[in-house]
Parts: structure tokens; C-alpha cells; sequence
């Protein structure tokens, strides 16, 4: 009844207005001629034809007064570019159309529109979306639609919502298809998701093509589409799907706004075939203007298709309702009173198209045509950027044989339930999507991960290296079988994680072997997952810059940093028996002393008790000492960096080499220091307890780690891969430690990875470094020592200062006081003097 009563005022307008209208014989009306060209048999160009004939009558009923009448003159281009050419050229030659609606194919408003830059003919489409087609190199073309661009930003937002890192567009293979695809594209890599295949589908493809093209999708461990296509060929594709399983548990389907905006007009099979996937819908703000339209259109639906099954009224009528009111707006503000076109200068030896009349009121029309704003029936309706500005999507979730709205984006808040909802700050505790209950394929409300593992029965190939350090990654090859065996920290690291998966990860080991002692062989070794030779690489390999370039780390699992290795001296020993005497004396004399300072000392003392031979490596390098490192290691191209020669730095194969180097010493053949990563440095040391210690760490780095491949193409890193020192292309201010390493985008990267943080955050990498690096505490020398423990003059600087004061002071007060005492003492003993002698003289 309230809706009754709000649409009685605009019936009665509208009769009144027929009824002025029809008395209205004192001015005839110009004849505004309109060109509209549309693919008939088509259920949008059904809706839209009722629609412009009810908004021709609309206008003229609220604007009697208008000198104006539009005339519209339709076309049928029957799905073909030419036939729809050939149309608007009949239209333009034996109708003298002033505007063209349509056509209805982006492929067709290509053309079209290029005949409307020519004759200077306003082309407006209410249908032609692809990108491709600008009013920026078309000035003539008039998008009474969205860009199909307009709606990435919203599908893009629900990916990143999600946290889903890999995603397959499947689109139709013609410039529909193909526009929304770089836009697209580009908005997924901004946010760090990777786009590892694009499914094609021609538009003539048959459903045993269409059904070998989604095998192939299966085979592949992505399982997030985005799928962009004509509602004709969508349904086949979701038909098929569903027949396959590719609608059940663990897919996710994002279907775009030329599915959803048609989705109450396909067969409610197609629908069902659907449920689960997610959409973007355009916002259509609710007003009685738009249900009082809506009642009529039905009724007058029914008699212009009386054969055809009762359709429903989509955006596109809505659209097509409007673009009719602004042309006819447009009319009456430009003063258009009748058609004016120009011929050529010379029609001598010139083709059809080259005799084609220029418009006069051209300019002037789509002038008002881009100036003209006003609330339409689809919501507010401006074309001042030459298309129609949208930024309100709906968020629909296919359910049973229609669809539930879970929410909305909006180009000011983005993803949210309600749509006045003010946006609020994320936090840590809640990481779910503002969005309503989603019910996924396989009717489940559990958030898909949006990937599997690729082919069923294919095992994981990880590769490892038999590494210098055995403790961290060893393995061999049988060279029978051809199976490789690894071990190691590194190894047990990895095994444990995937134990704690939430899934069966089925793997298998795969040597790689290093050889030389550049560090390049490990460059070589990361290089091998970026040619997907293997899925995953395992061992003792640093996380650096230039390798993060082209494959993903994940979290490390060891402490970061390089350090120094040195030898140790004792604080000497005395030998001698009248040494020892006078030791005793001494140590009898200042006993005292050591009471007062005991707490002091005792911290002093006991915290280091063995005195490094060297404290920086700029002093190394300034006193010209050799210096080792790890052969294999980057930190040969770091110490270059910081100035050695390349002739003082010797590379090192395993821990008794270095242990007999530095046993050497840097003047007898060997070296002063070792300079490597913290991990090797304290395996070394769980060795070599009492004759070395560790300074530093020198330069700070972030661990190990496991990596995988890139499908990023990094030419640069290529050629310096080529070159003999592979270190001098990379830069250092940025490497890392031990980590797992995987494909660049990798799904697995993040699960790996949080199994590493639990793995890290307990007992359990405790019990595996002190089963394969001994434990951490059994060494007192492990340590960093930054600066000299040595117990110097400058260690009692302070006390001693402050002593002398305080007795130089005191020397001088007693000093002052003693002079002033005898001064006082020396006249009163003169006088008693002098009274002795006087008395004695009496006497």
C-alpha cells in the first residue's frame, strides 16, 4: 500500500502530461532522428528496446513543452561487426541520424565508433565495455556503461581480503575478453599475487574444448578463477565444471559484473551449477521512481515479446533508459532544430566512406551530452569523463537457484557488510574479511586455501646440496637406485615442518652438486628452483638480495649475522720462584684493596678469562693480516666490499682446515681470523672450545632458510650469473640467513613458514641443535666479545683519579693546617721568653 501510494503522484504526472501534451497543437516539435543498433535476438537487447520505447514516452510526457521529439530507428546486427557497420552506415546515409545507441559488441563500437569520429556523430553504448575503447582516442564514442576496468579494484579487494596468493583469469578470447585482462593483471602483482596461467576460451569453442581446457585448470595447483565471459559461453563453463568436480570443496570462483548483472536471466540449472562462487554486481540505489518503471516495464515486456518466456529487467534496460533521456537532454540543450551535415569538399573518385557528411550539430551535442547530470533510474548518471562513473559494487554469493548479497565495496571504503558502514582500522586479532557468511563449492563455509598440490601421486622435488658443514646438510645419491638421502639440522628442520602441516605434503629429495669454491655454485644451486628443476630447495643457504629477487624465502631458522673467529691468549703465567715471592707480598699488600672491590672485579674477570688476538676486522685490515672464510660463502665478496685484496683472503673447505690455519697464524702461512655466519661459527667453536672465541657479530644478516622459484624474468641477474664473480652484481645490504626456499609466490611459503615459527617458538629446535651442533651452552668462549677483555690502567681510571684528588686534597688541608697551627703557637712562646729573662735578671 506504501508503495502504491508513493508512485500514485508520478501516475498522475504522467497522465496530466499526455493530456497537456495532446492538446498541445499550436507548435509542431522538431524530429530528433536516433540511429539504435543492437543484436535483437539477444535477451539484453530485448530489455533494452522496451526500455528506450518507455523512456521515449517518459520524456516527451514530462517535457511537453520541449521543441524536440526523438525518433528512434533500430537496427538489428545480428552478432556481426560487419552487419552492425553496415547498419549504422544505412542509418547515417538514408536517415540523416543525428546519435547512434550502440552497438551493442565492444568488437562492433570499434568501427562504429571510428564512423562516428568521421561524421562528428555522437556513438553512445549502454553494452560495449572493454577498455580498449577510450573517449580519449575515440572523442566521439560515449560509454553509457562501466569500464570493465572499474570493477577490478573490487574483485582485487576480495582476493586480498581472503589472503588468497594465486589466481587463473579464464575470459573469452575476443576484445571483450582480452580488456580487462592487463588492468586486471596489474592489480593482482601490486599486491604480491601471482597470475601463473591464463585460460583462453574462444567463443565458438565447443563443451568438449571448453571440458579439456578445465582438465587442464585441474592439473595445475591453483585453485582461485576469475572468470570474465558472455553469459552464453559462462554457462557452459559452469556447466561443465560442475560435471567434472571442479564446483566442489577447496575451489573458489570470482565471476565479474557481464555474469552477475545477467545472472536472474540464465537457466536456473546454470545457477545451481554456480553455487558457491562469488561475484561483483552493479549497485542500483532502491527509489519508487525505479519500481513504478519496473511494474510498467513488465507490462509492456509482455507485449512487445508475447513469444518469448517473461524476462526479467537487468542494468542494462536501466542504462539504456537513461542514455535515452541524456540524448534527449542533450537535444534541447544544444538547440538542435533540425539536421545539418556537411559534404565532402570534392566527390570525385572517392569510396562510400570517404563520402560520408560531417554533422554540424555534432560538437555542440556531445558538448551537452558530457555536461548533463542528473539521478537517472540506474543512479546518478554522469558522462562528463565520456563514460559513466560507478564506484559502488554489491558482493553476491551464488545460493540455490539465485544468489544472498554478503556485502559491498565501495571505491571510498572498500569491502564492508553494510553500505554506509564506516571503514575501520584492521588489527592483529581480526584478519576475516567485513563480509557476511560466504557458503563456498561443496556448500561448505570453511575458507578454501585457493590451491592443491598439482597432479595426484607427483611427489614434491626438493633439492638439497652436500653441503661443507655435514651438521647443517650432507646427502648422497645411491648409484643404483638413484634415490638421494639427506640429513642434517637443516633437513630435520624441514621434516618436522611438514609433519605439522595441515595437509599430506608427499616429497622426494634430489642432489645437486656444488662444485669450485665460488660462491657462485650456490647462486647456481637457488637458480635451479627459478627453472622449476626443482619445487624446493633445502640446506645451509644465506637469504640474500639478489637471490630474494627471483625466488621466495621463508622464515629462517637459525640466528643471523657473520662474525669473527680468532685465536685466544691466557693472561701469562709466572714461572719463576723469587717472581712468585714477590707475587705473594703483593697480593698480601693489596688485599685489602681486592675486598673493597670485589663485586666489581669478580664481574670483570669472570666474564671473559681469555683475551681475543685481534678485536676488529678493520684492524686486521689495517695491519695487513690474512683473513678466511667458508669456501663457497658470499662473505668472500662482503670482505672485498670492506677492502681486503682478494690475495689476503683464503677460502676454507671444512672446520680442520680452518683450525690449522689459524693454529698457523696470519705470519706463518695461515690466517689471523675467520670471518663466516653465526651458524657455522658456533659449530666450529662446539670444536674448538678453548683455543678461539667469537667477535662480534661483525654485519647482521637474517638466517638460513629453504627457496624456491620466480616466474619473474630477471635478466640482469642472468648475465651476472655468467660472470666469474658473481658477488660483484649483488648488493649486501639486504642478506639473510638460513631459510627454506620455494617458487616465487608459492602457496607453500606461507604454511612452511608458520610450521617453522612453531617449530622455532618451542623445545623442539633446542633438541635439534643439540643433536646435530652439540648444545649451545657446553662452550664458555661461544660468547660475542666486542671489545678487550684486558684489566688495563684505563680499567681504574676512575678510582685512581679520584684517589689522588681526594689524598692530594687531604695533603693540602693538613699542610695549610699545620703552617697555621705553628704560626699562632710561635708569638705566645716569645713572650713567656722574654718574662723568664726579666724575672732572672731580677733575681
Amino acid at each position: 500500500m506504501a508503495a502504491c501510494a508513493r508512485t500514485a503522484p508520478l501516475l498522475l504526472l504522467l497522465a496530466f502530461s499526455f493530456a497537456f501534451a495532446g492538446s498541445v497543437t499550436e507548435r509542431k516539435a522538431e524530429e530528433f532522428h536516433v540511429g539504435v543498433v543492437l543484436d535483437l535476438g539477444t535477451t539484453v537487447a530485448k530489455v533494452a528496446r522496451t526500455s528506450m520505447s518507455l523512456a521515449v514516452e517518459d520524456f516527451n510526457a514530462v517535457h511537453p513543452s520541449y521543441t524536440t521529439r526523438l525518433v528512434l530507428h533500430v537496427r538489428d546486427s545480428m552478432g556481426d561487426d560487419v552487419q552492425a557497420a553496415s547498419a549504422v552506415l544505412d542509418l547515417l546515409e538514408n536517415h540523416k541520424v543525428q546519435t547512434i545507441v550502440g552497438p551493442q559488441k565492444s568488437s562492433q563500437a570499434t568501427f562504429v565508433s571510428a564512423l562516428g569520429n568521421k561524421c562528428q556523430i555522437p556513438i553512445i553504448s549502454f553494452t560495449a565495455t572493454s577498455p580498449t575503447l577510450s573517449s580519449r582516442t575515440l572523442p566521439y564514442f560515449v560509454r553509457a556503461t562501466l569500464n570493465d576496468s572499474a570493477q577490478v579494484n573490487s574483485i582485487v579487494s576480495m582476493i586480498k581480503a581472503y589472503g588468497w596468493r594465486e589466481v587463473v583469469p579464464i575470459y573469452v578470447d575476443n576484445d571483450y575478453g582480452r580488456g580487462i585482462i592487463p588492468s586486471l593483471v596489474d592489480a593482482l602483482q601490486q599486491i604480491d599475487v601471482h597470475v601463473p596461467y591464463q585460460s583462453e576460451i574462444d567463443q565458438s569453442s565447443t563443451s568438449e574444448e571448453i571440458t579439456q581446457e578445465l582438465y587442464k585448470l585441474m592439473t595445475m595447483q591453483t585453485r582461485v578463477y576469475v572468470v570474465h565471459m558472455s553469459p552464453s559461453l559462462g554457462s557452459v563453463l559452469f556447466t561443465k565444471a560442475k560435471e567434472i568436480g571442479m564446483m566442489s570443496e577447496g575451489t573458489v570462483w570470482i565471476i565479474t559484473d557481464g555474469l552477475t548483472n545477467l545472472i536472474d536471466s540464465l537457466n536456473p540449472s546454470v545457477v545451481e551449477a554456480m553455487n558457491g562462487a562469488l561475484g561483483v554486481k552493479v549497485y542500483v540505489p532502491i527509489s519508487t521512481e525505479l519500481d513504478s518503471f519496473t511494474k510498467r516495464w513488465y507490462m509492456r515486456s509482455r507485449i512487445d515479446h508475447p513469444n518469448d518466456p517473461t524476462m526479467k529487467l537487468n542494468i542494462f534496460g536501466l542504462w539504456a533508459y537513461d542514455s535515452i533521456w541524456a540524448i534527449a537532454q542533450a537535444a534541447e540543450m544544444s538547440k538542435v532544430r533540425k539536421a545539418m551535415f556537411q559534404r565532402p569538399s570534392s566527390e570525385k573518385n572517392l569510396t562510400n566512406l570517404e563520402t560520408l557528411q560531417t554533422s554540424i550539430n555534432g560538437p555542440a551535442l556531445r558538448k551537452a551530452m558530457l555536461q548533463n547530470k542528473f539521478r537517472g533510474l540506474s543512479g546518478y548518471f554522469d558522462l562528463s569523463d565520456g563514460q559513466l562513473q560507478v564506484s559502488t559494487f554489491r558482493i553476491i554469493n551464488v545460493a540455490g537457484k539465485g544468489y544472498r548479497e554478503i556485502g559491498f565495496w565501495t571505491a571510498r571504503n572498500g569491502i564492508s557488510k553494510a553500505l554506509e558502514q564506516k571503514r575501520s582500522h584492521p588489527t592483529y586479532e581480526s584478519t576475516k574479511p567485513d563480509l557476511n557468511i560466504v557458503i563456498w563449492p561443496g556448500e561448505v563455509t570453511e575458507l578454501p586455501r585457493g590451491w592443491e598440490l598439482a597432479v595426484r601421486g607427483k611427489k614434491l622435488q626438493v633439492g638439497v646440496v652436500k653441503g661443507h658443514y655435514p651438521e647443517y646438510i650432507d646427502a648422497d645419491e645411491d648409484p643404483i637406485t638413484g634415490v638421494t638421502t639427506a640429513r642434517g639440522l637443516a633437513i630435520d628442520v624441514f621434516e618436522e615442518a611438514v609433519k605439522r602441516l595441515p595437509y599430506a605434503l608427499a616429497y622426494e629429495y634430489k642432489l645437486f652438486n656444488i662444485t669450485g669454491i665460488a660462491s657462485s655454485s650456490y647462486d647456481e644451486f637457488v637458480y635451479q628452483v627459478y627453472l622449476k628443476k626443482y619445487d624446493i630447495a633445502v640446506g645451509d643457504i644465506a637469504i640474500r638480495y639478489n637471490r630474494s629477487l627471483y625466488v621466495d624465502f621463508t622464515l629462517p631458522y637459525t640466528e643471523s649475522g657473520v662474525a669473527m673467529v680468532v685465536p685466544v691468549r691466557e693472561k701469562e703465567k709466572v714461572k719463576r720462584l723469587i717472581s712468585r715471592i714477590v707475587l705473594v707480598v703483593w697480593l698480601f699488600f693489596i688485599l685489602v684493596l681486592k675486598s673493597s672491590y670485589t663485586a666489581s672485579l669478580t664481574s670483570m674477570l669472570t666474564v671473559q678469562q681469555l683475551q681475543p688476538t685481534a678485536h676488529d676486522v678493520h684492524e686486521l685490515l689495517k695491519n695487513g693480516e690474512y683473513i678466511g672464510c667458508g669456501s663457497g660463502s658470499f662473505v668472500m665478496g662482503l670482505l672485498e666490499e670492506l677492502g681486503f685484496p682478494r690475495s689476503m683472503i683464503k677460502p676454507y673447505h671444512n672446520p680442520e682446515d680452518i683450525h690449522n690455519a689459524l693454529s698457523r697464524g696470519s705470519k706463518n702461512g695461515g690466517i689471523a681470523a675467520l670471518v663466516g655466519e653465526i651458524p657455522y661459527i658456533k659449530l666450529f667453536l662446539t670444536k674448538n672450545c678453548k683455543r678461539y672465541t667469537m667477535i662480534g657479530p661483525i654485519y647482521k644478516t637474517a638466517g638460513f632458510g629453504y627457496f624456491g622459484q620466480s616466474n619473474f624474468k630477471i635478466s640482469f641477474l642472468l648475465d651476472c650469473l655468467r660472470m666469474q664473480n658473481v658477488l660483484k652484481c649483488s648488493t649486501y645490504a639486504n642478506t639473510k640467513s638460513l631459510p627454506q626456499a620455494f617458487p616465487k609466490g608459492s602457496p607453500l611459503v606461507g604454511d612452511i613458514s608458520q610450521a617453522i615459527l612453531n617449530i622455532t617458538g618451542g623445545d623442539t629446535i633446542i633438541q635439534i641443535e643439540q643433536k646435530w651442533v652439540r648444545d649451545k651452552n657446553s662452550c664458555q668462549n661461544e660468547g660475542s666479545i666486542i671489545g678487550s677483555g684486558s684489566l688495563t690502567f684505563a680499567s681504574f681510571e676512575g678510582p685512581i683519579i679520584l684517589t689522588g684528588v681526594v689524598s692530594t686534597s687531604s695533603l693540602l688541608v693538613a699542610l695549610i693546617m699545620y703552617f697555621y697551627r705553628n704560626k699562632k703557637i710561635k708569638p705566645h712562646h716569645s713572650d713567656s721568653e722574654q718574662i723568664s729573662s726579666h724575672g732572672e735578671n731580677e733575681r
